[in-house]
């Protein structure tokens, strides 16, 4: 009888203790993307099963840790996006059009020929209103048409993009105006709060992120506007906003309009 209790015994906790250790997660070598029928549900991956490696030696990941991490699973996220724009992938370029009012951030891209819409995400937070950032600590985010200066495989918001503003049209302005700290350190990053920045959420920002990457920095430009003028015009109140705010916006909404010329058929069917 001892016998046979010991014998259950060690059956009950040889099942507990298997109960409580977690599976390991799948490799990313071990996950290969078959080909199957296009009416048959294609399995995506789990997020989850990506993980960022540990800070190397000096303590710094590197944009190669991201793309090793995230690299499969946001280019499997992207592709039927791309697909059906008819874009390859990577594209030679890429365009982000930020709409503040709207809180979408558009992404365009082309390989050759003219710029076709991708998708667009979900701004998860921008603070300040329409208009401008001109000084340090006025929470705006910044109007104006950018460049992507770098990519922050170790930021506080998961991962980030660094825009250049200041950008020269912005600067010169800060010094007719007599504006010494016009701001600095404007990104595009993860998590779902914002202090001037665009933040994006987690699952956004690694497919951004990887894009920028696989594309390079020097291929991504950045407009952000107030709202959409390709559905009513961008509008200047000069009680509240610079005289040279006129220019600004005619800039902007002369980008938009040339990289998206077919917005209204791509989006709306119209």
């Amino acid at each position: 009888m001892k016998s046979a209790a010991k014998i259950i015994l060690g059956s009950v906790m040889a099942v507990l203790l298997g109960a409580c250790v977690a599976p390991k997660p799948a490799a990313i070598s071990d996950i290969t993307f078959a080909t199957v029928a296009a009416d048959e549900p294609q399995a995506q991956p789990e997020r989850n099963l990506y993980f960022i490696p540990p800070p190397s030696l000096d303590g710094q990941r590197t944009v190669e840790d991201v793309l090793q991490a995230y690299g499969p699973y946001a280019r499997l996220k992207l592709a039927p996006y791309f697909a059906k724009a008819n874009v390859s992938y990577p594209p030679r370029e890429v365009a982000f059009i930020a709409l503040k009012q709207e809180k979408k951030l558009e992404l365009w891209a082309k390989h050759s020929g003219e710029f076709r819409f991708i998708r667009d995400y979900d701004i998860q937070a921008a603070s300040g209103v329409s208009g401008p950032k001109l000084r340090q600590g006025d929470r705006q985010v910044p109007e104006g048409i950018y460049r992507i200066e770098g990519l922050n495989p170790n930021s506080h918001y998961h991962l980030s993009m660094k825009i250049n503003y200041p950008n020269q049209f912005d600067r010169f302005h800060a010094w007719q105006e007599g504006r010494s700290k016009p701001g600095s350190d404007i990104f595009i990053h993860g998590k779902a709060s914002s202090i001037g920045c665009l933040a994006m959420g987690d699952e956004a920002i690694e497919e951004l992120f990887v894009l920028t990457a696989n594309v390079g920095v020097d291929n991504v430009k950045v407009v952000i506007a107030p709202h959409d003028p390709r559905v009513y015009p961008l509008a200047v109140d000069t009680e509240k906003l610079p005289d040279w705010t006129l220019e600004l916006y005619s800039n902007i909404s002369r980008e938009i309009h040339a990289l998206s010329p077919t917005v209204k058929s791509v989006k709306t069917g119209l």
